[in-house]
């Protein structure tokens, strides 16, 4: 953290998740699960100016802490929804929305974007200075549905119900969404 001390996130237990019948896939390329029907975008490529990842992030590499402001872990799913487009589900989006959704693009080889759903990673003083350009590319993109969840922050939330009025759609806990 800034000024001192570290903390580990907590990592899933490989074994407790195989003990309960999952299948573990690792690796940085695309994949599909349900029998093909749902991508998996693995390593997210990172081609924007403004989404740089978390500059403060580090990593504890041979013993030493070094500067890892990518935090290539992130990824998304993505679906094709016959006649309206693609449907991107983020975690937390660490790779930057616009990023994850101009990928799901070039993989799919469809241009249509019909929803952007999950975190966009927009919250907190680092982030907010990127949510204009964000916003305006995520407009550039014309979502039909625009569900911006937990990491996204409350200020970005307020600036997508405004510049996307139509689209959005405000998240909350057991919330359905037919698509």
């Amino acid at each position: 953290m800034p000024g001192g001390g570290a903390f580990e996130l907590p990592l899933t237990s490989r074994s407790a998740l195989e003990d309960v019948g999952f299948d573990i896939v690792e690796d940085v390329r695309p994949s599909f699960l349900l029998d093909g029907s749902l991508l998996i975008t693995g390593e997210v490529d990172r081609t924007t100016e403004f989404e740089q990842g978390m500059p403060i992030h580090q990593a504890l590499r041979g013993g030493d802490w070094e500067t890892d402001p990518l935090i290539l872990d992130d990824q998304a799913a993505v679906l094709h929804v016959r006649d309206k487009g693609l449907v991107v589900l983020t975690g937390c989006g660490h790779a930057g929305i616009v990023n994850i959704v101009r990928y799901a693009k070039k993989l799919t080889g469809i241009d249509e974007v019909y929803a952007v759903i999950g975190g966009f990673h927009l919250t907190g003083g680092l982030f907010e200075p990127i949510i204009p350009q964000t916003i305006a590319a995520l407009v550039a993109e014309s979502p039909a549905i625009v569900v911006p969840a937990h990491c996204t922050g409350w200020k970005a939330v307020h600036r997508l119900a405004s510049e996307l009025p139509d689209a959005f759609v405000p998240n909350s806990v057991g919330t359905r969404y037919e698509l």
